[in-house]
């Protein structure tokens, strides 16, 4: 799994002993991760890890219908080491513990909740929850795949079904997923009944079911500076675009029209002559897809770009995966999905990733076409 570092802000300091030194800090996916020193980035590289003491502590896990669970852990336990810890405590089996995964996810007034970032495998959630300048900032428990009927292969655990049904209740309530009115009162009438199988079979054919929904944010479509509502999941970006008249469109952008993407860090600095230099983290994702046959670059300015992009990732990989089921010459390699599951598939050696085309205003609503063969690994 690729990850972006970059050090956009250095300060000077003073020391105990009236000696100057540069603070250093480092941003992980648009967001905080530390300030060091030289020598720790130094010792970093040679040891692959910071010099944390490790101190017992508790952490709370929160799940998706906003209870915690209270776990013991050590400060330098990493992200998979302490959803392993948490796993076991609400008794998910193991074997199903790449389909979930750790997030910061904020709570916000009036019930909003925001999911910041994903935290990686290597990550440690305790020094990551420190570090973070987002307020209310929690770690939280959600599922991990953007195919909802990935949801059937975690039917037969307890603990999964139950996870499963608290996120499904929470994105609707939270209006992530969007079900009709007939839709609803069967919802509820499943879940007055507490029959979690009947209303997650149902869940699944509402209105994005299983997507992540983004803050609001803008994009240059249909002019830049227009606003916009993403939400990813089942192979597709879908949009909510605000016109200038205040008008609302909906456009959908399918996974499998989508060549390549890119992120872009646009961060600038914010009061640079005082003691604390602090770091305005502007980002941007945009995105080759095809029209008509002609390549056309989307841009979407947003702080949780790199999330967007992880999500992008995750829906090529579960798609990769589906081919190569059907096809056993196909084998590509998904670590995240499955530690234990190999698949390898021939790509064309075509790359066309880094130039950028000139971007037109018009976008039509997508049509399905298969473009995966010029899909490479580096552009994941």
């Amino acid at each position: 799994m690729k990850m972006h570092f970059c050090i956009p802000v250095s300060q000077q300091r003073s020391d105990a002993l009236g000696g100057r030194y540069v603070l250093y800090s480092v941003y992980l996916d648009g967001f905080l991760f530390c300030r060091v020193r030289y020598s720790q980035l130094h010792d970093w590289n040679e040891q692959n890890t910071f010099d944390i003491t490790p101190k017992k502590a508790y952490l709370d896990i929160f799940l998706p219908n906003e209870e915690s669970i209270n776990i013991e852990i050590i400060t330098s336990d990493t992200a998979e080491r302490v959803l392993e810890v948490a796993s076991h405590k609400i008794g998910l089996c193991r074997e199903l513990l790449g389909y979930f995964g750790l997030f910061l996810i904020q709570f916000g007034k009036e019930g909003k909740l925001s999911v910041v970032k994903k935290l990686a495998d290597f990550e440690l959630p305790y020094a990551s929850l420190g570090s973070s300048e987002v307020e209310h900032c929690k770690v939280g428990l959600r599922k991990w795949y953007m195919d909802p009927s990935l949801d059937s292969t975690l039917m037969d655990c307890r603990a999964a079904l139950d996870l499963l049904y608290m996120q499904a209740i929470q994105d609707i309530e939270k209006e992530w997923a969007k079900p009709t009115q007939a839709q609803r009162q069967k919802l509820e009438a499943f879940q007055k009944e507490d029959n979690q199988t009947k209303f997650l079979e149902l869940a699944r054919e509402v209105q994005h079911y299983g997507y992540l929904q983004l803050d609001p944010c803008t994009c240059d479509y249909p002019e830049p500076g227009s606003g916009a509502v993403l939400s990813v999941g089942n192979n597709e970006i879908s949009c909510c675009i605000t016109l200038p008249d205040s008008q609302t469109q909906d456009v959908i952008f399918q996974m499998s029209r989508v060549k390549c993407w890119q992120v872009t860090f646009l961060g600038t600095l914010l009061d640079m002559d005082g003691p604390q230099r602090t770091f305005n983290q502007n980002l941007e994702l945009r995105f080759q897809y095809s029209e008509d046959s002609c390549w056309q670059w989307f841009v979407i300015y947003t702080k949780q770009a790199f999330l967007l992009s992880s999500c992008l990732k995750k829906m090529i990989s579960e798609k990769m995966v589906k081919l190569a089921a059907k096809n056993p010459e196909m084998q590509i390699e998904v670590p995240e999905q499955s530690k234990s599951k190999k698949y390898h598939i021939q790509q064309s050696q075509q790359k066309d990733y880094s130039s950028f085309l000139s971007r037109k205003s018009k976008i039509k609503i997508a049509k399905d076409d298969c473009v995966f063969g010029n899909i490479k690994e580096e552009d994941l």
